[in-house]
């Protein structure tokens, strides 16, 4: 229940923040061309983003011969969750992860790779996959979205203020208020972003919290991480693109410094922490 709480208080910080700089700096009319160019590009992205994603890393349909314990958890885990059962992709690599994609969850599918299929038991596979159905069923391909739109407008609206305080303001007055926007412009778009991954995080920690009830063994999905995020770092991804980690129920790439600090996903440490401690 936090989880969805603090969802809400940050997309409504994200919105606040939206609002109070787009009327300092584009007014209604800037304020109105950042969210038609921000949403047009987030409802593609909203409709179109799981065969691109999919594509991006070689996901091949798992067919049920040759993957038959996949699509057996996958069944259980749907079933257990009153959703339909999603489409099932395998990636040909070693690193050990998986992720859901699809608007909605009767347009969903779940990815796992070989390496995950490797190294996990079925009970841990299990755990994983109902961390995936969480995201489906909590509809969080929408809510990122939403602030994916929201981020976007914002910084939309600070080039524009940026554009605005090179080009503009040739008195005193005038380049000490183009000062101001310049710091806002550089400022805001920083505060967004650290928003957008705290919605990010929130949701992380629900999807592992709804998976551990939706199958009720919150040890099985914490010893799984466990194994994740090692293997993640004995085997980072090879392909595709850090902008879709936070799709990954591990950060499938190597993460240091600022990187790390930025991170789409909750410690590792907390996430187990907190499924570990879970009364079911």
């Amino acid at each position: 229940m936090w989880n969805q709480i603090k969802t809400i208080i940050l997309l409504g910080a994200l919105t606040g923040l939206l609002i109070g700089v787009g009327g300092m700096i584009g007014g209604r009319q800037g304020l109105l061309i950042g969210l038609i160019f921000a949403g047009g590009m987030n409802f593609v992205m909203y409709w179109f983003s799981d065969k691109m994603v999919l594509a991006m890393y070689g996901a091949k349909e798992a067919k049920k011969s040759e993957y038959p314990e996949l699509h057996k958890i996958v069944e259980e885990v749907a079933k257990l969750s009153h959703l339909p059962k999603p489409k099932v992709y395998v990636l040909p690599t070693a690193a050990p992860n998986a992720f859901a994609t699809g608007r909605n969850p009767e347009h969903a599918a779940v990815a796992a790779t070989e390496g995950i299929m490797q190294l996990l038991t079925h009970d841990e596979l299990k755990g994983v996959i109902a961390h995936e159905m969480g995201h489906i069923k909590n509809r969080d391909i929408l809510v990122t979205t939403i602030a994916a739109t929201i981020a976007g407008v914002i910084s939309y609206l600070a080039h524009m203020a940026q554009f605005a305080a090179i080009f503009g303001g040739n008195n005193r007055d005038d380049r000490g208020n183009m000062m101001g926007i310049i710091v806002l412009a550089i400022l805001t778009p920083i505060i967004a972003m650290i928003l957008q991954l705290a919605i990010s995080r929130a949701r992380e920690y629900l999807a592992d919290e709804t998976g551990a009830r939706t199958i009720k063994n919150p040890k099985a999905l914490a010893n799984a991480l466990k194994k994740l995020e090692i293997g993640a770092k004995h085997h980072p991804m090879r392909m595709g693109s850090p902008a879709t980690s936070s799709m990954f129920i591990v950060n499938p790439f190597s993460a240091h410094g600022l990187v790390a600090l930025l991170s789409t996903h909750p410690p590792m440490a907390e996430r187990i922490k907190r499924l570990n401690e879970m009364n079911i």
